[in-house]
């Protein structure tokens, strides 16, 4: 089951993880491969970490049983574009989970969350030859503007997508509720193993058998 949560430090590696396996699977073919070969996944991690440390920016991700396959990342616009005051700064999922429906639910989220801000309307910058391109058209966005840029000594055109009110794109109630749902399931989880250790003497020799039964017994009745 996926869900979508709030990100903090602790996440910084799992972030990073995706992040270099999604540029690498992305940008094959875009971006020169010597720069795609030098990520790697320790760099990235401390650079997470810097920015969980420095920056008052928004994070989501979304993980399954497996843990962490993509995230979401945004805050204040940080190249003023007129009309827009919100921006999303990173949008990646590993490969083998686009086009399920997290990447819809990771930018909802953001969205729902700089509204509670008091921002009003969102931009995302995105290379001109990434497929994410058509994800962001499918999510309502026109393109806003455009620059170039360099990334491993190549210039590249990068297109920036807009949405005049971040209202029209925050969660769905279904989504919402899901999400709810999901959040409600991993915090009674959590609670019943904090009870469970809870009833431990660690001064003594437990029986984790017999306790295991009475924890079920417990919990049937």
């Amino acid at each position: 089951m996926t869900s979508i949560r709030t990100a903090d430090s602790r996440d910084a590696g799992a972030i990073a993880a995706v992040h270099v396996a999604s540029w690498r699977t992305t940008y094959a073919g875009i971006v020169p491969s010597a720069f795609l070969d030098s990520l790697n996944v320790e760099d990235r991690t401390r650079r997470w970490e810097e920015i969980f440390a420095t920056q008052d920016s928004l994070f989501f991700v979304a993980e399954d049983e497996a843990g962490i396959f993509g995230f979401v990342n945004g805050g204040m616009i940080r190249q003023p574009i007129a009309g827009y005051d919100a921006e999303l700064y990173a949008l990646y999922l590993l490969r083998e989970r686009q086009g399920q429906g997290a990447g819809r639910a990771l930018f909802r989220s953001l969205a729902g969350a700089l509204v509670s801000q008091n921002l009003s309307s969102m931009v995302v910058w995105v290379l001109a030859q990434n497929p994410a391109v058509g994800f962001y058209r499918r999510m309502g966005g026109i393109q806003v503007a455009e620059q170039k840029i360099e990334i491993g000594g190549v210039e590249l055109e990068e297109l920036a997508f807009g949405w005049e009110s971040l209202r029209d794109v925050r969660p769905s109630k279904r989504e919402f509720v899901a999400a709810a749902l999901d959040e409600y399931t991993r915090r009674r989880k959590q609670a019943k193993i904090l009870r469970w250790f809870g009833t431990i003497d660690y001064d003594e020799k437990y029986d984790y058998k017999k306790n295991r039964r009475q924890d079920r017994v417990d919990d049937e009745g």
